[in-house]
């Protein structure tokens, strides 16, 4: 079974060589170049919403829906 998502995750992570850090929350994602404060912001229902059942594009890389 999986762990409910309670409170924030931060992770830091690279990118082509760049730092960049991710915050997972119970309501979507956050990805910010590391010491900067704006990002790209995603709730969870935006990204069912525009990739819904296509998770296998999603997995193949592909940004078009199946």
């Amino acid at each position: 079974m999986a762990t409910k998502l309670e409170k924030s995750i931060r992770r830091e992570i690279v990118i082509d060589g760049e730092p960049f850090t991710i915050v997972v929350t119970p309501d979507g994602f956050r990805l910010t170049k590391k010491r900067f404060r704006s990002g790209v912001a995603l709730s969870w229902k935006a990204l069912w919403v525009r990739f819904g059942d296509s998770t296998v594009s999603v997995a193949a890389g592909s940004d078009e829906p199946a």
